[in-house]
C-alpha cells in the first residue's frame, strides 16, 4: 500500500473586491456589523463574462500542476468540489478535463459543500493509497456572487459569502512518515435544510410550475441559514472531528503546527483556537480578505500559507471543515 502527499497547490481569486462599505449601498447594513459578526472585511466577485466556477478551478490547476513539476498528461484522475457549476449537469470535472487538454481520465464531481475540499482530498488519498492512481488532481471553485440575494432581506447570507478556487495535487509518496495521515468524515442529514438552496430542485417542483409561476418572492432560490444553529454545531464538530484524527495517529492538539479550518466564520475559527490552545501563528484565517468560499476556502486558504512560509517540511498541518448537509471532516498531513 503507498502513501499520499500534496505536492502542489495553487489558488486563483477574481481581481473585483467588494468591501463591506460597497455591500452598504445595495443593503441596510455596514462594516461594523459585518466585521463584528463574522470577521470579514471584504471578498471578491467575479465580472460578468470574464469567469465561472470552472475556469477558475482550471486557473488553480494550471498553478498546482505547474508547482507540483508535473505534466498535465501526468494526472490521472479529478475531483472536483463545487456546489456551484456552471451547469446543472454535467459536472465541472469533465470541463476542466477538456480546457486543461487532459487525456481521458475521470471526473468525478463532489457535492459536500463547505467540506467539499475535504471530502475530495480524502477520495483521492484512498485512490493513491490503493495503487489505483498515482496523480490526482482535487479542486475547490465556487461561485456565489451570481446567486445571492444582494437586498436588505438576504444581508443575513449574502455578506458573507466570496468566489474563488483552490486546487491541489495528491501524488504518491514512498515515504510512509510525510503525506496524508488520515481522514475522517461525517454527515447529519437530519439537518439537511438548516443551511441549503431550495430551488432550482427536481425533488418538489417542476420546471413547468416554476416557469408558471414566475413568482420575483420566490425565495427559495436563495441560500437559507439558520446562523446560530449552524455556528453551535459547527463548533461542535470542529472540534470533534480535529480530536478523531490526531487521537487516531497518537497525536496531542499541541503537535499541530498549522491548522487550517474551512473559513465560514472568523468567530468560529477563533472558538476552535481557544479551545485547542493554539497560537495565532497556529491558525491560518483569511476569510476577512475572501468571505466564505466554500469548498474552495481550505485550498486557498492552505495555498496561501504555504506560499507565505508558514508550512514547512515536517510540520504537521490538520485541514478541517463543518457546512451545509450537514457535512463535516478533518485531514491529517505531515508535510
Amino acid at each position: 500500500m503507498y502513501n499520499s502527499k500534496i505536492i502542489g497547490l495553487g489558488h486563483y481569486v477574481p481581481d473585483n473586491v467588494v468591501t463591506n462599505d460597497d455591500l452598504s449601498k445595495l443593503m441596510d447594513t455596514n462594516d461594523e456589523w459585518i466585521q463584528e459578526r463574522t470577521g470579514i472585511k471584504e471578498r471578491r466577485h467575479v465580472v460578468k463574462g470574464e469567469d465561472t466556477t470552472t475556469t477558475m478551478g482550471v486557473k488553480a490547476a494550471k498553478v498546482a500542476i505547474e508547482r507540483a513539476g508535473i505534466d498535465k498528461d501526468d494526472i490521472d484522475f479529478i475531483v472536483f468540489a463545487t456546489l456551484s457549476p456552471d451547469y446543472y449537469f454535467p459536472g465541472p470535472g469533465v470541463l476542466v478535463q477538456r480546457d486543461l487538454g487532459i487525456k481521458t481520465v475521470g471526473a468525478l464531481d463532489v457535492r459536500n459543500q463547505c467540506s467539499g475540499f475535504v471530502y475530495g482530498i480524502s477520495v483521492a488519498d484512498q485512490y493513491v493509497k490503493s495503487g489505483m492512481y498515482k496523480n490526482v488532481l482535487v479542486i475547490g471553485s465556487e461561485v456565489h456572487s451570481t446567486g445571492l440575494d444582494m437586498t436588505t432581506r438576504g444581508r443575513g447570507v449574502s455578506v458573507i459569502f466570496g468566489d474563488g478556487a483552490g486546487a491541489a495535487v495528491v501524488s504518491r509518496e514512498e515515504d510512509t512518515s510525510k503525506g496524508i495521515l488520515s481522514t475522517h468524515l461525517h454527515s447529519e442529514g437530519q439537518h439537511a435544510e438548516e443551511l441549503s438552496l431550495i430551488a432550482p430542485g427536481m425533488g418538489k417542483r417542476w420546471v413547468t410550475d416554476i416557469i408558471d409561476d414566475n413568482d420575483p418572492n420566490d425565495e427559495s432560490y436563495f441560500p437559507y441559514m439558520n446562523g446560530q444553529f449552524v455556528f453551535k454545531n459547527a463548533v461542535v464538530r470542529f472540534s470533534e472531528v480535529i480530536m478523531e484524527g490526531l487521537q487516531t495517529n497518537g497525536l496531542n492538539p499541541s503537535d499541530i503546527n498549522m491548522l487550517v479550518p474551512h473559513q465560514a466564520n472568523l468567530r468560529i475559527s477563533q472558538f476552535v483556537q481557544k479551545k485547542f490552545g493554539l497560537s495565532n501563528d497556529q491558525v491560518y484565517n483569511n476569510i476577512m480578505h475572501y468571505g466564505n468560499t466554500t469548498a474552495a476556502s481550505i485550498p486557498i486558504a492552505l495555498t496561501e500559507a504555504w506560499e507565505k512560509g508558514k508550512i514547512n517540511d515536517g510540520d504537521l498541518v490538520v485541514l478541517a471543515a463543518f457546512g451545509s448537509g450537514f457535512t463535516w471532516g478533518s485531514a491529517i498531513i505531515r508535510w
